[in-house]
């Protein structure tokens, strides 16, 4: 049974690729920071081990740590940093920088981190994946508008992220790769958001089951598209 650990699945994405994960016959290590109030997720357990919710927030090491050391005989064959925050919205002459240092803590120092607990766990994998959930909207070379500084900024670094962890987990076997999950009916995405969760989950899961040494350290759309720097 090949085995995924994914952050921020209490809703949105996280909880659809728990769900669709685990209709598979996958086995999904699911982690949330209040885990006991994400119903929802607890929905989906069949009771036979297959969805493990664990009490996780990204940005705090020893709770990571833990988790590291309590799945420390496990492979995983996906990991999916998926936990993030949009952080305020306000543009030039408006920025909230102390709010700026969180939205870096969540959306790229987080997933390094989580990258770095379970590397290990990952080489043990035949063919293990890495999956950081990134945006368009940090692509430099896309970027025709102004506005959303916060968020833009980590997640372009949270590509950069991706680019050098697909050389550091190169040699252990591990395929790395930032992908866009598309403007989805989240309550990030908000009201105006034209793709259905399941439908954007479906296209990365099956972009990751096709993913090869060549994608290595790539950044695709849902669709598997190539996307820009």
């Amino acid at each position: 049974m090949p085995t995924a650990l994914i952050t921020g699945c209490n809703r949105g994405l996280g909880y659809e690729f728990a769900r669709q994960l685990t209709g598979q016959g996958w086995r999904v290590h699911a982690c949330c920071r209040q885990p006991e109030k994400a119903r929802k997720l607890k929905s989906l357990d069949p009771g036979d081990g297959e969805l493990v919710r664990h009490r996780l927030d990204v940005t705090d090491g020893l709770q990571l740590a833990g988790l590291g050391r309590e799945l420390a005989d496990e492979p995983l064959d996906l990991l999916i940093n998926n936990a993030g925050i949009f952080g305020p919205r306000g543009g030039f002459g408006k920025i909230a920088y102390e709010d700026w240092l969180q939205v870096f803590n969540v959306n790229t120092l987080a997933p390094m981190r989580v990258a770095e607990t379970f590397a290990r766990h990952l080489e043990r994998a035949e063919r293990a994946r890495l999956l950081n959930v990134s945006s368009k909207l940090g692509s430099i070379a896309a970027n025709e508008t102004s506005g959303a500084h916060l968020y833009r900024s980590s997640k372009a670094a949270l590509n950069m992220v991706t680019k050098c962890l697909s050389i550091d987990l190169q040699e252990r076997g591990v395929i790395v790769a930032a992908v866009h999950p598309g403007h989805v009916a989240t309550d990030m995405g908000g009201r105006d958001a034209v793709i259905a969760p399941e439908d954007s989950v479906a296209g990365l899961l099956a972009l990751a089951g096709r993913l090869g040494p060549d994608d290595n350290g790539g950044f695709f759309a849902h669709d598997g598209t190539p996307l820009p720097w």
